[in-house]
């Protein structure tokens, strides 16, 4: 039996919200979800390593490589604080939406 060509066509144009469909479906089993791994990774502790070797630091050098390491630790408190600030925001901006 001899379909026409737009016979065709329709019966192929009807299968392809389908096929997005079944596509998308296992796209989304595979995909990280953003806010998962943002979460992740900022509650992640920071990790520090310092390997002293068998050399003598004057003791100038020793205070100035504190200070830093303490400049750091304040750096990393403030950009912690930062963050949650924005993350509190944007919940609110969520809410705010939901609620209009």
């Amino acid at each position: 039996m001899a379909y026409s060509e737009t016979r065709i066509l329709i019966g192929g144009l009807a299968h392809v919200p389908v096929l997005i469909f079944i596509a998308n479906f296992i796209k989304g089993k595979f995909v990280i979800k953003t806010e998962k791994a943002k979460e992740t990774l900022v509650h992640a502790e920071p990790v520090k390593i310092i390997e002293v070797k068998d050399t003598v630091f004057k003791e100038g050098k020793a205070e100035a490589i504190k200070e830093l390491s303490n400049e750091l630790d304040s750096i990393e408190q403030k950009a912690d604080e930062v963050y949650e600030k924005v993350k509190k925001k944007k919940k609110d901006k969520k809410k705010k939406k939901k609620n209009n």
